[in-house]
């Protein structure tokens, strides 16, 4: 079956049963991770006793593109590579050369940055515009300890500067903030980045899967950290770049950069969110916080025509009533749901 030809007319719009439209796709290109953060991929959980998906059972560079381009044609403007960690995905820059020509489309990835100073001129070279990076805390013995494989953060830092270098700017650094574990080096952070060019964002602890240890008590809220981090840096509000953005923007009053904070636990963004997310064997799940998916490989392997694929996907979205943040409670810790490192946060 030969894929879509990809098109620059108007998509037709599909919207689930809270009226959101389908804007963005998230891409798992491999469940693997070097890293094993605690909030993610604690060791005790997907050490030596968990078993990766066999490369067969990942969808290939060919099935992506294929349902990428389904996916543009109902109404997905925003393409995100992630993991576990994409860039261990063999050739990947080889996947971002055949979506860079999906029109219309902004395409970006999510990285640990641990290959990224290696990678970035490949990535860039391929077509990728938009980078984040995944840095919890600057104190070198903190993110060691929070990566669990003694990771040091000056290759990090070193990935994002050849990001940078190689054209992939803003670079955005994303950061989960813990209470009790690298709540106290917020500051840092701030005054490096602060007048770098990067922006800076603070997410809240998610209850994403069920390995993470979460308790509401360990979750540092973005109003709190807004109020640490103005005491010192004065900042200002700004308006979003466009409707569902995920971090609410704010900018330093003496013109210092942008910085941001994603509130999915404190202050919900259900109410506009537009993200699908594909596992990397080919699951569409349609909420961060799904317990359960649609099977697509199957059909793409079992010879379904383009048409039927597109009916399977826009009746999953018009089928969606997620709003798992808005709902959140203490109790919601015992509910099953799906790991981020296997849909890729």
């Amino acid at each position: 079956m030969s894929p879509p030809t990809p098109s620059s007319t108007t998509p037709a719009e599909v919207r689930d049963r809270l009226g959101r439209a389908l804007r963005d796709l998230r891409i798992s290109v491999t469940d693997r991770c070097n890293f094993r953060c605690r909030y993610c991929m604690p060791r005790e959980v997907f050490g030596e006793r968990f078993t990766f998906l066999p490369r067969s059972e990942l969808l290939t560079f060919e099935e992506i593109h294929r349902l990428a381009l389904l996916f543009h044609g109902l109404g997905v403007r925003k393409l995100r590579i992630t993991g576990g960690e994409p860039l261990l995905r063999q050739d990947v820059d080889r996947l971002i050369g055949m979506l860079s020509g999906v029109p219309d489309v902004e395409l970006a990835l999510t990285t640990n940055a641990s290959r990224l100073e290696e990678m970035a001129p490949r990535l860039a070279a391929a077509g990728l515009r938009r980078i984040t990076v995944s840095l919890d805390s600057l104190d070198d013995a903190v993110f060691r300890k929070m990566n669990d494989v003694e990771f040091p953060v000056e290759r990090v830092l070193a990935g994002i500067e050849a990001a940078a270098e190689a054209g992939l700017a803003p670079v955005k650094i994303n950061a989960m903030i813990r209470r009790g574990v690298n709540d106290h080096t917020v500051l840092e952070l701030v005054r490096y980045f602060k007048d770098s060019g990067c922006i800076l964002r603070f997410i809240e602890f998610m209850d994403v899967g069920t390995t993470n240890g979460w308790r509401l008590d360990d979750v540092v809220s973005s109003a709190e950290l807004v109020e640490r981090i103005g005491a010192v840096f004065p900042i200002e509000p700004l308006a979003p770049n466009y409707r569902g953005e995920v971090a609410r923007r704010w900018r330093f009053v003496d013109g210092g950069g942008e910085i941001g904070f994603i509130s999915s636990v404190s202050q919900p963004f259900c109410g506009d969110c537009s993200r699908a997310r594909l596992s990397a064997e080919g699951q569409l799940y349609t909420c961060l916080f799904a317990s359960a998916g649609t099977d697509l490989r199957a059909p793409l392997r079992s010879g379904a025509a383009d048409p039927a694929l597109r009916a399977l996907i826009e009746s999953v979205w018009q089928r969606r009533v997620d709003r798992y943040s808005e709902l959140r409670s203490r109790a919601t810790p015992e509910l099953e749901r799906i790991e981020m490192s296997y849909i890729g946060g």
